[in-house]
């Protein structure tokens, strides 16, 4: 039912940031809780970030903890994902997804977007 385009991803080196965008359909996106994941080749797709509805509050995978921000502009259905001190290991397709109010999993996700890290 909701709409995810990703964009943002690209070839980067080690040390290097990026920002991933996240642009969602609806007209209640301020109350969707969206999160970010990624599938790295040989390994089985990861929670990277959560944000609920109001932003305030967050949550982050060990793996990225320190290094990576989510974050959103309800203004504008757009969530992000600010990427610093990217490692070759964060090399994967990055997807993003929502969850409705009502809905206990995420029911919504993009196409996702390529993050290449080299080292």
């Amino acid at each position: 039912q909701v709409q995810l385009v990703e964009s943002g991803g690209g070839l980067v080196q080690a040390g290097d940031s990026l920002r991933l965008s996240c642009a969602a359909s609806g007209r209640t996106f301020s109350t969707y809780t969206m999160g970010w994941f990624r599938q790295a080749p040989g390994k089985e797709r990861e929670f990277v970030a959560t944000i609920i509805s109001s932003g305030g509050v967050t949550y982050y995978a060990d793996s990225v903890k320190g290094r990576f921000t989510i974050s959103r502009d309800n203004a504008k259905n757009t969530v992000y994902l600010q990427m610093n001190s990217l490692k070759p290991e964060d090399t994967a397709v990055y997807v993003c997804a929502a969850r409705r109010p009502g809905e206990y999993q995420y029911s919504s996700w993009g196409r996702g977007t390529q993050v290449t890290v080299s080292s």
